[in-house]
């Protein structure tokens, strides 16, 4: 780390009449905590950039300390859009939005940020690339940049580009301050995508200065108020104030970021001092943290909800009886009792109330009803045969609780579901044996219906990315849901995404709307956002 220039100022007569003043003095002046925060996984992926770690834990670790866009949210509110990188923003028309950049915004490697970095952040050589084979890509595929050139990107960057920008004709710079967003075809929600995680910027000449894509992607320059000093991977990761931030002085000098697996390892550390803050935190916990006055719990609901996916390739799914007698088969509301002390809810399906106008109210996620998945079954002809579950060990909070009450719950309905315990995500989407159910998480990184049920189980969608399942009904509605005008029309359009996705040829199912809990020394003046986020910035810490 640099001392701040106005330190060495402040300092100067000081240093005038001790010139022999020992080095690790001037270091001592930076009188800013630091905070080592124990959570269960750092990133999935083992890289830092945004378009590749789209996950749970990477918005934890990446948004308000690392990654930063034009349209912010604001983390201590209720997540609605505000000022970020750009300063205002305008619609010109249907396919046109244009932004006016904040001055004097400096990356972590001293550069301005221009107009010519936001162009460069959304162009083919670091988001979209070249070539129709990385249009196809592969989620958690093998990591490259070790080639000769080592330029090239991993395939399911493009595609989460693609995703999160699919009709994005022209980024073009209008002054060294200005910049215009041109979509190929009508989009409302232009907006929403510059706002959501994935559409952040970074320094072009950081960019193309790392040897690697692999070397970028561990020690990306960006904005924030935070930057990379140490990255090991499955281990921890390091942050150090960025003193030039254009939002002021970050109120801590490091971030430290490590992994442990086993929450009682994290509650443990946290109780001994090891750890200021501990991540993802069971309700059941809870009682027990807070008995000591020392320390706190805070969190609740956020923009996100657990879900079972399903892949209609697998014999005993192809028909979707049984998919739909799976979903009758689960009591969500004893499960958020049982697991979650009532903390969180069983929401109306794959939406949120802060859709607004586009939330469909009288949605309901498939009712309790054993009697219906045991006609189901009948009617289907399933003989009992065995159904693979592949699930991680607790990456979700109370992830194997819920399998094993999920595959009591399908047992009762005369379901044979069988858990498969695995180490990692590759194994989770690997054809190298049969998959048909794993656990997943679906978020609303903006407040409409594109960025939860077509960004992940649409034509571009994860899930079907991966080949575990397809609708063409499907699939032409989510072209139309992302070009439609109409607003009454884009709300009919949603209702029968969900009324296929959930109810005729189920893709998923609900569980329950997510909740996070972190624990934390109680002198430490921070609050928790409603998200999975941590918010260290200015005005966030210490305030």
């Amino acid at each position: 780390m640099t001392t701040p220039r106005r330190t060495l100022l402040g300092g100067s007569a000081a240093l005038a009449t001790a010139p022999a003043l020992p080095r690790f003095a001037i270091a001592q002046a930076d009188q800013r905590p630091s905070v080592t925060i124990a959570v269960q996984k750092v990133v999935n992926s083992n890289t830092l950039e945004v378009l590749r770690e789209q996950s749970n834990v990477g918005e934890r670790v990446f948004y308000t300390s690392l990654w930063e866009g034009l349209i912010g949210r604001n983390w201590q509110g209720n997540l609605e859009s505000v000022p970020g990188l750009a300063t205002a923003w305008r619609r010109l028309d249907e396919r046109t939005v244009e932004l006016d950049l904040r001055e004097g915004v400096r990356f972590h490697n001293g550069d301005e940020m221009t107009a010519e970095d936001v162009v460069f952040s959304f162009g083919p050589e670091r988001m979209f690339g070249t070539g129709e084979a990385q249009a196809q890509g592969t989620l958690f595929a093998r990591i490259p940049g070790q080639g000769p050139q080592g330029r090239e990107l991993p395939p399911e960057v493009p595609a989460v580009a693609r995703r999160i920008w699919p009709a994005l004709e022209r980024v073009e710079a209008v002054g060294r301050y200005r910049v215009r967003f041109v979509n190929r075809t009508p989009d409302v929600t232009m907006e929403g995508r510059l706002a959501r995680y994935g559409s952040d910027i970074c320094s072009r000449r950081g960019f193309l200065e790392a040897p690697t894509w692999l070397d970028w992607a561990r020690r990306p320059v960006t904005t924030g108020p935070y930057k990379v000093a140490e990255f090991r991977p499955d281990v921890s990761l390091t942050l150090v104030a960025h003193d030039e931030y254009w939002g002021g002085r970050p109120p801590l000098r490091q971030i430290r970021f490590v992994e442990v697996p086993e929450v009682a390892s994290r509650i443990n550390g946290l109780l001994s001092g090891q750890f200021q803050f501990a991540c993802d935190i069971p309700p059941d916990q809870i009682a027990g943290i807070e008995r000591n006055p020392a320390f706190e719990v805070q969190g609740g609901t956020i923009l996100n909800h657990r879900i079972t996916v399903f892949d209609k390739n697998h014999p005993q799914l192809r028909d979707p009886r049984v998919r739909r007698a799976l979903t009758h088969a689960i009591d969500r509301q004893a499960i958020v009792d049982a697991l979650w002390a009532g903390r969180t809810r069983d929401p109306r399906g794959l939406q949120w109330e802060y859709y607004g106008d586009m939330f469909i109210a009288d949605w309901e996620v498939p009712r309790f009803d054993p009697a219906e998945a045991r006609r189901l079954l009948r009617e289907a002809g399933y003989r009992g045969d065995p159904i693979p579950y592949r699930l991680l060990n607790n990456y979700y909070t109370n992830q194997n609780a819920t399998a094993q009450i999920l595959v009591e719950m399908w047992r009762a309905a005369g379901l044979n579901v069988q858990i498969q315990m695995v180490e990692n995500w590759a194994q989770i989407f690997s054809r190298e044996s049969p998959r048909a159910i794993r656990d997943w998480s679906n978020s609303a990184p903006f407040n409409d219906p594109v960025s939860s049920i077509v960004n992940q189980h649409g034509p571009r969608g994860q899930q079907q990315q991966v080949g575990e399942w397809t609708n063409e009904e499907f699939n032409r509605l989510c072209e139309e849901l992302e070009s439609s005008t109409d607003r009454a029309r884009r709300r009919a359009v949603f209702r029968r995404l969900l009324e296929i996705a959930e109810r005729e040829d189920p893709a998923y199912t609900v569980l329950h709307q997510n909740a996070t809990f972190t624990a934390k020394r109680r002198d430490l003046r921070w609050r928790a956002s409603p998200a999975f986020a941590m918010d260290f910035r200015p005005g966030a810490f210490g305030a």
